[in-house]
């Protein structure tokens, strides 16, 4: 039995990551990464969830280093038929924060350098109180935590949790507004058209054409997701 989760997302803290660098300037998109938020639900090297990692790929306690393993991370939420979407923006607004720093090198003698240049650039933030929407897709009932940190502040969102009402499959072309990873549909569906979110590690897509299964919900006559979507690492 497949169960769906709509779940949303409230900000109590603005919420920063850098989507793109233009400049000084460093923006956030308002929208989430389906990975970012496999870490903030805290699916990821999970007994709860059964989705434990090998020792050396260990999420819990430590990371002896910075890189990446989403592949590593994420399998094993494949293993448990466990699939978060992206989220998107329902209602959002942004705030522009500048920063400056001066660069104060000394040497060891405590000599100052001959330069002390102010630098400074400017973050675009999505502010407190803006609303995202995202799905989970599991083989077996989840309860979902109701406070998680996000973003390079670790800010503090509440999240909500709605069961879907029943569902049933249909096959064919169709259109699903809701952002979605282009490599986590690209094996059991046809893409036709889209629109492209650029973001790291993988740029999204949404107001997306396809042909193939797709999920369609009893009232809810505009929300379709496709079926058989899961983690894939290369294209």
């Amino acid at each position: 039995m497949v169960f769906i989760y709509r779940c949303q997302i409230e900000l109590d803290d603005s919420l920063y990551y850098a989507t793109r660098e233009i400049g000084r300037l460093y923006e956030t998109e308002p929208i989430i990464h389906n990975y970012a938020l496999c870490y903030a639900l805290g699916l990821v090297d999970s007994q709860v969830y059964s989705t434990t990692v090998a020792e050396e790929h260990s999420y819990r306690y430590f990371c002896p280093e910075q890189v990446p393993k989403y592949e590593q991370h994420l399998t094993p939420l494949n293993q448990q038929e466990i699939y978060v979407t992206p989220a998107r923006s329902l209602n959002h607004s942004s705030i522009l924060n500048t920063w400056k720093y001066a660069n104060n090198n000394y040497h060891v003698e405590m000599e100052k350098t001959q330069k002390n240049i102010p630098s400074f650039g400017r973050a675009k933030e999505i502010a407190a109180e803006s609303l995202f929407e995202f799905f989970v897709i599991s083989q077996k009932e989840l309860k979902l935590p109701r406070w998680i940190r996000l973003g390079k502040w670790m800010s503090k969102a509440e999240v909500t949790v709605e069961p879907l009402p029943k569902h049933k499959i249909y096959e064919g072309i169709f259109t699903c507004t809701h952002p979605l990873n282009p490599l986590d549909i690209m094996f059991t569906n046809q893409v036709i058209s889209y629109d492209v979110v650029n973001m790291p590690p993988v740029s999204l897509i949404q107001n997306v054409q396809m042909r193939g299964q797709y999920y369609q919900f009893d009232g809810i006559q505009n929300l379709k997701i496709p079926v058989r979507i899961e983690y894939h690492f290369r294209s």
